[in-house]
């Protein structure tokens, strides 16, 4: 039996898990982090899409955990090993995004969302003891990013600078 791939859009503060032959995407990447979560035998993938780093900047009513780095992330990895039984330890990451869309003269690290975000996903996968594999990270040019589950590449296109695998 032949299965049909299907892309699994990821949309702006969300996270969506998928199994091969199908693939994850998201568009948009600015400021924003894409973050991979995967296991390549089982080829079983998630991907979020994360526009800031903590949760500690809410001040929502409604709580959406897959908007912050430091809720996303540990909530994707929870749903992957309880709902797929991935061994934790056989878990990779590759991340994308994080650029500096704007130049501002001003010093204020509130500002910077970017490298925050970029700095929050590396810890908090380090604090989850997942390897990040690959990364292309920083800049000022926004990133489209699509992952292929069954081959565990990364494909990355960048404005103004075409198309990379990773």
């Amino acid at each position: 039996m032949n299965k049909t791939m299907q892309t699994v859009n990821v949309k702006i503060s969300d996270y969506q898990i998928a199994k091969a032959p199908n693939r994850l995407k998201t568009t948009g990447l600015g400021s924003c982090v894409g973050i991979v979560i995967f296991e390549p035998v089982s080829q079983v993938a998630g991907m979020a899409h994360v526009m800031l780093p903590s949760s500690e900047l809410s001040r929502d009513m409604t709580f959406n955990l897959a908007k912050y780095a430091d809720t996303a992330l540990p909530a994707m990895v929870t749903e992957l090993v309880q709902h797929f039984g991935i061994q934790r330890n056989r878990l990779k990451a590759k991340i994308a995004g994080g650029a500096q869309m704007f130049q501002f003269t001003g010093k204020s690290e509130a500002l910077r969302v970017g490298p925050r975000n970029i700095k929050a996903v590396k810890d908090i996968l380090e604090t989850l003891s997942i390897p990040v594999l690959a990364e292309d990270v920083g800049g000022q040019n926004g990133r489209t990013i699509e992952f292929d589950i069954e081959n565990s590449k990364l494909m990355i296109r960048t404005i103004h600078k075409g198309m990379t695998t990773i």
